[in-house]
């Protein structure tokens, strides 16, 4: 007898449970940070890359590599220091010798080809390393002298950051924060929080993690994630909440262009829409809603606009600013048909 196909609900639905699980299971070790822990699930689920920024001691590494071991997917760590070369991230070519003394050049894998790649401390690298990460984030291969590696899917980079660390590093350019889905803040814990954290940290215990997902499975809630619906309304309320960053748009309030130098691309949008469909599958619903786009916005526009000096007199910051156009640009009138 034919089984059923199952409906889109039964699917998202199940897809709902899955996050939970994983979000259970990580919660062993970390806690609190759940904003921060759906941004990433986020990501994941949209084939989208992280930038996580916290002063130390904050768990960020620790956070990463819990999500690791509760994925059934290959991790690979690399602490980013001043004397790292491109090589040491994406492999290189060596000569070899076979049996019959000919020589040939065979390509070694580096730390790249992996699933999940976590890039410690990535502001501490000169921009000549940091670089050899943009066509891996972007185009999901590697090129190294005349050959070109595809790397394995799923695929993509967690990246750590310390905000406060100025001596010895090198800020992050433009067009690679680009690259990154979400620039996520790790903030302090609450009181309650911290205190839970110093009193399951001291015991010496390991809380044991178990696995959920497989890769296969994460490419298949990829595709899940990308078949959920975005109307044609939710599309004009981010091209309109993006084009209000730009201080030279006419539609931009005048608070903007008097605050921002220059605003977001194209590219925040098409984020603000992946990460609304992440957060509504994660949420078993079928479509998203206006309160998505809201929820992700600061950190998918956080790294994507600059405020000048005015600004800065003012002590406003990227995130005042963001918050304050989320809450002044209204979404687009739904029209209203009349029954004759």
């Amino acid at each position: 007898m034919a089984t059923k196909p199952r409906s889109l609900g039964d699917v998202l639905q199940e897809f709902s449970q899955h996050r939970q699980v994983m979000q259970e299971e990580l919660q062993k070790v970390i806690v609190g940070q759940a904003d921060v822990i759906e941004q990433i699930f986020a990501a994941i689920f949209t084939r989208g890359h992280c930038l996580l920024v916290g002063v130390p001691g904050l768990a960020k590494t620790l956070m990463v590599s819990t999500l690791a071991r509760i994925l059934d997917i290959r991790f690979k760590r690399i602490q980013f220091t001043p004397d790292l070369m491109p090589s040491d991230i994406t492999g290189t070519n060596v000569l070899e010798e076979d049996e019959r003394g000919r020589r040939d050049f065979r390509f070694v894998e580096g730390p790249i080809f992996t699933n999940i790649l976590l890039a410690d401390e990535i502001n501490r690298t000169p921009p000549k390393t940091q670089a050899a990460l943009l066509q891996a984030m972007q185009e999901r291969e590697v090129t190294v002298g005349q050959e070109t590696y595809p790397l394995p899917e799923p695929f993509f980079t967690i990246a750590t950051q310390n905000p406060i660390e100025q001596e010895g590093t090198y800020p992050l350019p433009e067009a690679q924060l680009d690259r990154f889905m979400f620039n996520i803040k790790v903030d302090y814990p609450s009181a309650e929080e911290e205190e839970r954290i110093l009193a399951t940290t001291t015991r010496g215990e390991k809380s044991e993690v178990s696995k959920v997902l497989s890769g296969k499975a994460i490419i298949n809630l990829q595709n899940l994630v990308g078949k959920v619906a975005v109307s044609e309304y939710i599309v004009q309320y981010v091209a309109r909440l993006v084009r209000a960053t730009r201080p030279k748009d006419p539609t931009a309030p005048q608070f903007a262009r008097e605050l921002v130098d220059w605003g977001a691309g194209p590219r925040a949008g098409q984020f603000l829409i992946q990460g609304g469909k992440a957060l509504a599958a994660m949420d078993g619903r079928f479509s998203v809603a206006v309160e998505d786009v809201q929820k992700i916005a600061v950190p998918v526009l956080r790294h994507r606009i600059s405020t000048n000096f005015q600004a800065q007199a003012e002590g406003m910051s990227n995130e005042d600013l963001i918050e304050r156009l989320v809450r002044e640009t209204p979404p687009p009138a739904i029209p209203k048909y009349e029954t004759k």
